[in-house]
């Protein structure tokens, strides 16, 4: 009984997914011509092979941030409890803390985050 809110919600929010999607599907134009259905790409036009090299870099920074903003959601939950936790969960706060800049302070160092070095190999420390 106390997951019932929970259920009510996920069933009004898939109920609104899909009431979105095939109302819009009902609704919207239909009308296909060669321009709309062209590949667009980020306002640049697809011209070539779609298998061109991309840099790693790109993948790298997005995984990175990703991975980092991850860890910054884990303080929301430390700041709504934080009289609760006591001294217990400040230490416990400032290892995580820690762990995160270490992290942090080795992909610098391997020179992840330098957009001027071009090789595909990261830098040795």
């Amino acid at each position: 009984m106390e997951y019932l809110y929970i259920l009510i919600l996920a069933a009004i929010s898939l109920g609104f997914v899909m009431l979105t999607i095939f109302g819009s599907n009902l609704l919207g134009p239909k009308k296909s011509t060669k321009h709309k259905d062209e590949n667009f790409e980020c306002g640049v036009e697809s011209d070539g092979d779609a298998r061109q090299p991309i840099s790693v870099k790109y993948f790298i920074v997005a995984i990175l941030f990703v991975l980092f903003d991850v860890e910054v959601i884990f303080f929301y939950p430390y700041a709504v409890i934080f009289k609760e936790m006591g001294m217990q969960g400040f230490v416990a706060v400032l290892l995580f803390v820690a762990v995160f800049l270490v992290g942090f302070y080795y992909i610098i160092k391997k020179g992840i985050l330098d957009w001027n070095y071009t090789s595909v190999e990261l830098k040795k420390p």
